[in-house]
């Protein structure tokens, strides 16, 4: 769990970092820690984050109180506010891969437990 030390506002800058792009054939679906780094699907790059994003919890889209911008032809990236946050409060964002990789099926399962439309849509 990381928490916010000092309070934030929207839109500031929370953390930037490098991404360290793991070997190929690495299977991250089977393991949590590691970040989805491309748009392919399936995917066949993963990274691992420097920093204290690989610590952020996720949540259901549209309720993360930070959001990644990721660049990946320059294996970096810079997470922003996207509301005030608070002195400990806690720093969520939402995982790209967490709807289809198989090490986050029961915390997708558990996130998204009030929707009747998560259900192997992607």
């Amino acid at each position: 769990v990381q928490t916010c030390a000092l309070p934030i506002k929207e839109g500031d800058l929370v953390e930037k970092g490098v991404m360290r792009r793991l070997p190929e054939g690495f299977d991250g679906n089977t393991c949590p820690y590691i970040f989805t780094w491309s748009t392919e699907r399936p995917n066949k790059t993963w990274g691992m984050g420097s920093g204290c994003a690989p610590f952020y919890n996720t949540c259901k889209e549209g309720t993360a109180n930070t959001r990644m911008v990721r660049f990946f032809d320059e294996d970096r990236f810079e997470i922003y506010a996207t509301c005030d946050i608070d002195a400990d409060e806690e720093l969520l964002h939402t995982y790209i891969s967490l709807k289809w990789r198989t090490c986050f099926q029961e915390l997708n399962e558990i996130v998204h437990a009030d929707d009747s439309e998560h259900k192997s849509e992607d």
